[in-house]
Order: C-alpha cells, then structure tokens, then sequence
C-alpha cells in the first residue's frame, strides 16, 4: 500500500520551527554511495555524519523533515541506553564501561553539532528524575552512586522531599536526583538544522516520498512511484512508522504518547512550576514527563490507551494529569495538543542489524530516541565504512518476535498498558 505524504502534525513545535522545508520529491533515476530511508533523527543524524566522511548521500522521507518522532517528542535530551543490563551482560566485564561511554555519547554529538553548524534549537541543560515511592528513591541512590564512581562530569545532586518540592513546585514526588549532564531542547529544529547541515556538505534530501519497495541486490535499488535510487548501501531509519521490511515488523511495540502545550505561562507561575528551568521525568512505565519551552509554555506529555490524533481528545486526557502535579495552573489554557509513536523492542535493547550485506537497519530507542538516535547515526555511518565493533554489540542481541503485532497492535498495546499500570501501582 503507498502512503500518502502528509504535513507535520498539529504540534507546539511545528509552529514554531525555525524554517519550513521545501525539499523536492524524488523522481527519476537517481544514484548515490548511501541512500537512507527516513528524514528522523536517526536518518538525519547518519545523513550529517556520511556526509562529513564524504560519501555521496540521498535520503527519502515520506513525508516532512522530522515528522515522526524525531519532531514531536518530548524534547528531552536524557543519557543512558534502554536494556543497558541486558548488552552489558552480552559484552562481558567490560561491558559496564563501554555502555556508559554509549549512553552520554549522543549529548556530545548533539552539542559539537549545534555549535558547529549554529543550530538554533533551545539547547538548555537540566533535568530531575523524579521519585514516587521509596523503591524509586532507592533506584536514585544507585544511580546517584554510580555516577559518583565513573567520575561523572556534571553536576549531580540527590534532592530531599522538600528540595524537591521547593525545585518543582508540586508535592507529587518524595525525593529527585537533578543532573546538569541532561537537558532538553526544541527536537523539530535540532533535526531541521541537521538536515540543513547535512545539505549544505551534498547530500540531497527528497520529501514526500513514500518508498514502496526494496530491490535487494549487490546495489540494492530503493523505490517510489516516481522514482529511484540505486545505492552501495541502504539505512532504514523509519523507527517506529517502518512498515517495508517483514522481518522488521512485531519485533518492538508502537507505543503512543502524548504532549500538550499550554500557554505561555505568567512570570508567577513560571517561578511556582519550574523556577530552575528543568526538565522532569517520572519513573514509571505509564510515564509523564513535562518541561517549559523558550517561551515559558509547560509542555506535559505522557503515555496513554488511545489511538487517535483529536487535540480536543488529548488535553481531556492530558489535563487532569497535569493538574494532579501543578493545581497552580488550573485557570491556564491549553494552546496544543499532539501525540506520536515510538518504537520500543520486547527486551528493551535498541535493534540495529542487517536485512542483507549491504543494508542496515537501527530503530527501537524506548523513549530514549533524542540522544540515542544520535549514537546510532555515527554507529550506521561506521558500518557503512566498514567498522562493526558497536554495531555488532546490537546486532548479535537475539530480539523476541511477537507473531500478529503488526496486525494487533492497538489490542497488544491496550494489553500492555493495562499490565504495566498495574505494575506501576505496586
């Protein structure tokens, strides 16, 4: 079935991106050392390091620059890997280094790559994880211990009660640990000033091109209805809206989330919610997550049973939620509303591999997508020139396969939702 391209989605961010894309469809019969299907950060991200190593590169995206996940997030720039314990134990004594290096990885691209090619996207460090009930506070403690023990750049500090609540506003949480080595950022224009970079060094990006089909081959050739690339080399970075490759499909679930906006909030109420400017995380697996944009809107998110794209739906959910932790904004509107999916795999560990010799994969970040995705463009982009050591740590871990995912998603996702806020309550 060929998709039909369409435009970014309602979102705060979409609003306000820095610039508008006007990228050209693919036509016609095109070649190219790479070609990348996806224009998130995972493809963007590969595109700007294959393009700094001066490979000649295509991507294609089947609709806008950063319109999946990549431009819809949460916008928090947050380190550590998903399933880290699981690829650990795969590595060996060695592994708990390694990982940790990996895990703060994707910050430092994201910073070199900001200042080096002037990408205005909000960049702010800052961030608290957040506890609920004791085992939570226990989690920090370790966390807060290890960061101590591998000499952890950054400033940390493991807050009490009451710290907490003078640092948040909200008597929700028991305890946090703040990290300056975090931080959060507007994602549409971090991935919209990557693309721009990788453009400016030659690669050529075509949007509104839905690929339709993979020619395997010793130059694999990738499809749309008006055109071609034929390529060395093939990266498929769809994520979570990948729906080409069979193998790919019921290894990870699509699990929805959810964002609103209000609107800009008074100096007063800034100073009650979020007078350090921080973004925050909760821990449970029915996450909710929140920071303050640019211009002082709080941007609340969470995960939800609900499929649809209705604004009005999403705040009726969304807004009793944020009211819970900030009754202080009862009488502030809500000016957007959003939701997108993300990829996240059975065992947790992002899924990066091969379809054949010469075509690659990376997808499945677990909500981890902003700083992970840009480990795995500089992982793909070492693949492609022939250097596996971090690719192979993901491709051998063996991923679990659920049969009818792709057909009964919304019924194994409901399921899923229902077993995890159980567990969550415990």
């Amino acid at each position: 079935m060929i998709q039909t391209p369409q435009p970014h989605t309602g979102s705060y961010y979409a609003a306000t991106a820095n610039r508008s894309t006007e990228y050209s469809s693919l036509k016609g019969e095109q070649t190219a050392n790479v070609c990348i299907i996806g224009a998130g950060f995972t493809g963007i991200s590969t595109a700007l390091f294959l393009a700094e190593r001066g490979y000649k590169v295509a991507v294609v995206e089947a609709n806008k620059i950063g319109w999946g996940a990549s431009g819809r997030n949460g916008g928090q720039m947050i380190g550590g890997i998903s399933g880290e314990a699981k690829l650990a134990k795969s590595i060996g004594r060695e592994g708990e280094k390694i990982l940790w290096d990996m895990g703060w990885a994707g910050h430092e691209i994201i910073r070199e790559r900001v200042k080096t090619y002037n990408i205005d996207c909000d960049l702010k460090s800052g961030y608290v994880d957040v506890a609920i009930k004791p085992r939570h506070v226990a989690d920090l403690q370790a966390w807060r211990d290890q960061l101590e023990r591998l000499n952890f750049p950054h400033e940390f500090k493991l807050l009490s009660k009451q710290e907490t609540e003078e640092s948040l506003g909200t008597k929700a949480y028991i305890g946090a640990l703040q990290n300056q080595g975090n931080g959060h950022l507007h994602p549409l224009n971090l991935c919209l000033g990557e693309a721009q970079a990788a453009a400016s060094l030659g690669a050529r990006i075509f949007e509104q091109s839905p690929v339709i089909d993979i020619e395997k081959g010793l130059k694999p050739r990738v499809l749309t209805s008006k055109g071609s690339i034929t390529a060395d080399f093939v990266v498929l970075a769809g994520n979570a809206y990948h729906f080409l490759d069979a193998k790919l499909r019921g290894i990870m679930f699509p699990v929805n989330s959810f964002i609103t906006a209000t609107e800009p909030l008074s100096k007063e109420l800034e100073l009650s919610v979020n007078p350090n400017d921080w973004a925050v995380c909760d821990p449970n697996y029915i996450l909710e997550y929140y920071r303050l944009s640019a211009d002082k809107r709080l941007l609340f998110g969470g995960r939800c049973n609900y499929f649809g794209n209705d604004p009005n739906e999403i705040k009726r959910r969304l807004r009793p939620r944020l009211l819970k932790t900030y009754p202080q904004l009862k009488n502030t509107n809500l000016e957007f509303a959003w939701g997108g999916t993300i990829g996240v795999p059975i065992n947790r560990v992002p899924q990066m591999g091969r379809l054949s010799e010469n075509i690659f994969y990376s997808q499945g970040y677990s909500g981890h997508g902003v700083n992970v995705t840009h480990l795995a463009g500089q992982i793909m982009a070492d693949a492609v020139a022939g250097t596996f050591e971090r690719f192979d740590m993901f491709a051998k871990m063996k991923t679990l396969k659920l049969p009818g995912q792709h057909t009964f998603a919304r019924q194994m996702v409901a399921l899923g939702m229902m077993y995890y806020k159980i567990k969550d309550s415990l």
